[in-house]
């Protein structure tokens, strides 16, 4: 077997794992969703959200791009020692940092009651920073199945002490806490599953290397954080602690199948990218045949989805998350296309497209949220991503080598079959009055619309994926 049909199968392989796994926790985590908005106010969610937010942030700094570069470096064993060190400075620099203004932090937020949640979670940073290079070697080895157990043991861990916590009526301390115990044993579990141990040096020459190509990626992934979190800051001041945690748990509900599908994306993305000669197109029709019928799934069935996981107390959150579920789906189309970036080497046309997307979307927010609350927020994210951030791929993309009228066409089929399959969900949820009927009817008979129509065609993808050959999105010269 030919060394491109073996990434193939490796990222096939991979792509599996992670698949099957984040969809399991994702499914353990909605369960835990469920039983924590019966124990919790929307209010109190509303505050964790805050904490959550410059933790995200700054979790993305704390990086610093350096276990991309470690995934897709010709010599990962000699640049490791540098990319500790660095890792280790930069997440205990902003550790103390956090620690130390995190009262400044969520009053400036407009949520002073996050402060002790944002200093208890600045533990996170230097935990995350010290273990960059055995999760970027994970990664690099398509190592999916270990990247499960170290999933599934954090998960564990930060169900059982969260749940013991706020029970206790510890609130959103309790979740803190979870948050920073479960980090602490993926962490070691990192360590031990890439079988190796911290080693630390420093080259000046590979320091700037790896700064160079780094800091580009980390801001990126910071503003991108940003731009997803940019309106619970907004609304947390325009609105209030109460709206923000109706729409803190549109966000996540929309992130379920989401989370699940980008995690997949990024885990196959930039290796088999920086390390096969095609499959972009491949990839790029699989991801967006996934993406978009979950994302339209998720906007005509937001009402019942919502009454019967949290209860009719929670039905406002259901508006938004009709515009979120839109959202979502154009978010791991994104991730796609940042990978491919990546793989080339070119992760600033990534980051200044962030920063414009971030900027557009503040401003948005800063216009519509007063006037439409949460769902005029939720739709100004389906505005940017559809009017800034996909024409502005498709040009960087084309910069890269690829040709975006090969994208578009890669992405026409999965689009127009999923158009019959959501009219069907939508005829079930306006015309069964029982939420619970609605949801099941219309999410399964969907789902089967969607695999008779496409199911052909998605073995095909499958197929040129695990064997790619030259890649007609691509310019061959």
């Amino acid at each position: 077997m030919s060394e491109t049909a073996t990434l193939g199968v490796r990222a096939a392989r991979g792509a599996a794992w992670s698949g099957a796994s984040t969809l399991l926790l994702r499914l353990g985590s909605v369960i835990v969703g469920i039983v924590l908005a019966r124990l919790l106010t929307p209010e109190q969610f509303g505050v964790y959200a805050i904490a959550l937010t410059v933790q995200g942030v700054l979790m993305t700094l704390a990086d610093l791009g350096l276990s991309a570069d470690i995934i897709r470096s010709r010599d990962p064993d000699r640049i490791a020692p540098t990319v500790a060190s660095l890792g280790l400075a930069a997440g205990g620099a902003l550790a103390a940092l956090t620690l130390l203004t995190s009262g400044d932090l969520a009053a400036l937020l407009g949520a002073p009651q996050a402060g002790p949640a944002i200093a208890i979670l600045s533990a996170t940073l230097l935990m995350a920073g010290a273990s960059v290079v055995p999760y970027g070697l994970l990664m690099r080895r398509f190592r999916q199945r270990e990247l499960f157990l170290i999933a599934l043991a954090d998960f564990v861990v930060s169900t059982v002490l969260t749940l013991a916590l706020v029970a206790a009526g510890m609130g959103v301390l309790g979740l803190a806490i979870g948050r920073v115990a479960a980090q602490a044993v993926a962490s070691a579990l990192q360590f031990a599953l890439a079988r190796v141990r911290p080693r630390y040096g420093f080259d000046r020459r590979v320091a700037g290397a790896v700064l160079a190509f780094g800091l580009p990626v980390a801001a990126a992934n910071m503003l991108s954080w940003a731009l997803i979190n940019v309106d619970n800051v907004v609304l947390a001041r325009t609105v209030g602690a109460v709206a923000l945690g109706f729409y803190v748990l549109a966000f996540n509900i929309a992130g379920w199948p989401m989370s699940a599908l980008s995690s997949v994306v990024r885990s196959i993305a930039l290796p088999y990218f920086s390390r096969g000669p095609g499959g972009f197109a491949a990839v790029t029709s699989l991801v967006w045949a996934a993406a978009l019928p979950a994302g339209a799934l998720l906007a005509v069935l937001a009402g019942p989805l919502v009454e019967v996981l949290y209860g009719a107390r929670w039905l406002p959150a259901a508006p938004a998350l009709a515009a979120l579920g839109v959202y979502g789906g154009l978010r791991v189309l994104f991730d796609a296309f940042a990978g491919y970036l990546y793989a080339r080497g070119r992760p600033g046309p990534v980051m200044w497209l962030q920063i414009a997307s971030l900027a557009a979307l503040t401003v948005a927010l800063v216009i519509v949220a007063p006037l439409g609350g949460i769902v005029a927020a939720a739709w100004a994210h389906v505005a940017v991503a559809a009017l800034l951030i996909l024409p502005g791929y498709l040009v960087a993309l084309r910069a890269a080598g690829a040709r975006p009228a090969a994208v578009i066409r890669a992405l026409a089929l999965p689009s127009v079959a999923s158009v019959p399959c959501v009219a069907v969900a939508a005829f079930v949820a306006a015309t069964v009055p029982d939420p619970l009927a609605a949801l099941l009817v219309g999410g399964i008979s969907a789902g089967v619309c969607h695999l008779v129509v496409v199911g052909h065609w998605l073995r095909a993808r499958i197929r040129e994926l695990r064997e790619p050959g030259p890649d007609p999105s691509e310019d061959i010269r």
